[in-house]
């Protein structure tokens, strides 16, 4: 006798790539982008990996695309990571060149989660450009479990993009990002409409050049345009335009008392 879950599951004809595949595919092609293996030292070994990159990329399509398909978007996917990589050199110039706690590229490369979720973007939104079915999707969700930073491959992001720390950066399907944008931790670029029926309107806002987004501050709305050269100060819920060079700030109260009136606290848990 059929098991009912086999007997639910047989008419689906979709395939899903396997996501582990995907990860490690991933972590791979990031380490031969920037050279990392001291392997790849030797030119004939790089052919080589590159050669077995395209492979596997060829096989995750394979999935959701038939092969020629998957052969071609794969083959064009290779022909454009020359332009990523100049790309992600200048996103990886203005991490270094703006963070002070940063020693050396190198250690960008290895240990700063912003860098690393922003390559995997640029390289999901090629595919995501393709019409590439759920593998960009899949990219991205694999960083960010990794990183804490949810960058929907489908948005628009200029040049020297940088974040800083980036621990819960939501960055929503229809964001436009100008150039020479800077964002901390905790930043959301969201919708205000999430209906069905609004899947294919601008639903996340538009954040222009030279702009500095600090941490916890909440952009919503696809009529939501920050001007160029605006600083948002962190904290702050903004669902309306911002003119350019605007300083956008949330007021708040802090009080400091002396605690000696107080009495203790009598059984007092955290």
């Amino acid at each position: 006798m059929e098991h009912p879950l086999y007997r639910k599951n047989k008419g689906n004809s979709e395939r899903i790539p396997d996501k582990a595949k995907t990860g490690i595919w991933i972590e791979a092609l990031f380490n031969w982008l920037f050279a990392i293996d001291a392997e790849l030292d030797a030119y004939a070994v790089f052919l080589e990996r590159e050669q077995e990159l395209r492979s596997e990329l060829v096989e995750l399509l394979e999935y959701v695309l038939i092969q020629e398909q998957a052969t071609t978007i794969a083959n064009a996917f290779f022909g454009s990571l020359e332009t990523v990589h100049s790309l992600l050199e200048e996103d990886l110039e203005t991490i270094f060149n703006f963070d002070p706690a940063a020693k050396s590229k190198n250690e960008v490369l290895a240990a700063y989660p912003g860098f690393f979720a922003i390559a995997v973007y640029r390289l999901a939104h090629e595919l995501w450009k393709s019409n590439v079915p759920v593998v960009p999707r899949l990219l991205s969700e694999y960083v960010h479990g990794k990183t804490g930073i949810d960058i929907h491959p489908g948005a628009k992001i200029g040049a020297r993009f940088f974040i800083d720390h980036g621990t819960g950066v939501v960055i929503g399907e229809t964001t436009v990002i100008g150039n020479d944008v800077k964002m901390y931790q905790g930043v959301t670029l969201g919708a205000l409409n999430v209906s069905k029926d609004k899947a294919e309107e601008k639903r996340h806002p538009t954040i222009g050049n030279n702009v500095i987004i600090y941490a916890n501050a909440t952009i919503l709305g696809g009529e939501t345009h920050i001007g160029d050269d605006a600083i948002i100060g962190g904290n702050v819920w903004i669902t309306q335009s911002v003119p350019k060079k605007s300083l956008v700030y949330h007021k708040s109260e802090i009080i400091i008392k002396n605690k000696a009136p107080f009495p203790e606290p009598i059984n007092f848990v955290i």
